[in-house]
């Protein structure tokens, strides 16, 4: 178990490093009249970010941790702390949160678990994980690079049940997806979207978003990313360097896939899906059945993050910390608004009027569209 884990670490380092060579230099900005406003609302700070983050969401509040192991719980609409703790080490992923406990988990393995910024328990997992937890249903659960799925009590961290199935040698060292829909857990286990009895552990049904291909197991790599995108009963994902696809998650079933390369989750609402592929290409696709709407090259080669959704525009930060505003409709570049130069990390998360950006460097630069 421990060399596979480490293979999978490696593999997944030597693709995303492949994908970064030789890369071209980012295509650079033309000037931009803006056509939408928006503006800072507020910034914070955190240690930097060299870990796959996953900012949550929840009753009006932001929760983020840093490289040494703090987390923070931050207002979302004027970024006033509301409380700070540590984990005491570095961090591997993180943050999630139901808006009371937040969980993250250390490179030692270790899940941590917090009420308000006071630690109640923390519990080892054997393999590494790189997914935030999912805290959910009084529930704690965990996806490591091995696949296994872990519950825990999230009062007083008793294991409730662990769920270990064969797979691929090798996986994806980035954020994963876990999620909740209605009375089931989600797990994306390499490229099948699954639904798991959280009381149980139990599949209640999978679909495969991808068909992984290739000549060896790195080609074949095609790991769902994280965050998946749910709209009602539809939920969305991105297949590493293979496809996007939504299912029906009411019924298990496949709705639609098709082959796109990328790296970064997508985002989008109930009309449009929207993500850049590889070379920064970005598109947006109809929801229901992944016809292509539009397409926007101005943006090549800048390193692009996953997409957020807001209304009438949707936003990527890039590899020079900026972040671009593109109409949802048309695809037309509407407003840039810089952060502090560092490459932005992991995806865009909004709440309330509040849009969240996350840079390599630790900083948390809070948007608001006027």
């Amino acid at each position: 178990m421990r060399l596979m884990t480490a293979l999978a670490a490696v593999a997944a380092a030597l693709v995303l490093a492949g994908c970064a060579a030789d890369k071209p230099k980012p295509t650079p900005l033309e000037s931009l009249q803006p056509k939408i406003a928006g503006s800072l609302a507020w910034q914070a700070k955190v240690d930097g970010i060299g870990f796959p983050l996953t900012v949550a969401a929840r009753d009006g509040k932001f929760f983020v941790a840093g490289n040494d192991g703090t987390v923070l719980a931050l207002q979302a609409d004027n970024g006033r702390e509301l409380w700070r703790a540590s984990a005491g080490a570095p961090l591997s992923a993180g943050v999630g949160s139901d808006g009371r406990f937040a969980s993250v988990v250390t490179r030692a393995n270790e899940v941590v678990v917090f009420d308000g910024g006071r630690e109640v328990w923390r519990r080892r997992v054997p393999a590494r994980v790189v997914s935030a937890p999912l805290v959910a249903g009084e529930r704690v659960f965990v996806v490591s690079v091995d696949r296994a799925v872990h519950a825990f009590d999230v009062l007083d961290g008793r294991r409730l049940w662990t769920q270990q199935r064969p797979g691929d040698a090798l996986t994806l060292a980035q954020a994963g997806v876990l999620g909740a829909f209605r009375n089931s857990l989600l797990v994306g286990q390499g490229s099948r979207l699954a639904a798991l009895d959280p009381l149980r552990g139990t599949v209640l049904w999978e679909v495969a978003l991808a068909t992984p291909r290739g000549t060896n197991e790195v080609e074949r790599l095609a790991d769902l990313i994280g965050p998946a995108l749910r709209v009602g009963d539809q939920v969305c994902a991105r297949a590493f360097q293979s496809a996007i696809g939504c299912a029906d998650a009411a019924r298990g079933s496949l709705l639609w896939s098709r082959n796109v390369n990328g790296l970064q989750a997508i985002g989008g609402d109930a009309e449009r899906l929207f993500g850049a592929d590889a070379s920064g290409r970005v598109t947006a696709w109809k929801a229901g059945n992944g016809e292509v709407l539009w397409t926007n090259e101005k943006l090549l080669h800048r390193g692009l993050s996953g997409a957020l959704a807001a209304g009438p525009a949707v936003l990527f930060g890039d590899v020079e910390g900026q972040v671009h505003f593109l109409s949802a409709s048309t695809g037309d570049l509407q407003l840039r608004l810089p952060t502090d130069g560092s490459p932005v990390v992991g995806t865009p998360v909004a709440a309330g009027a509040s849009l969240l950006v996350t840079t390599r460097n630790g900083g948390l630069f809070a948007f608001r569209l006027n």
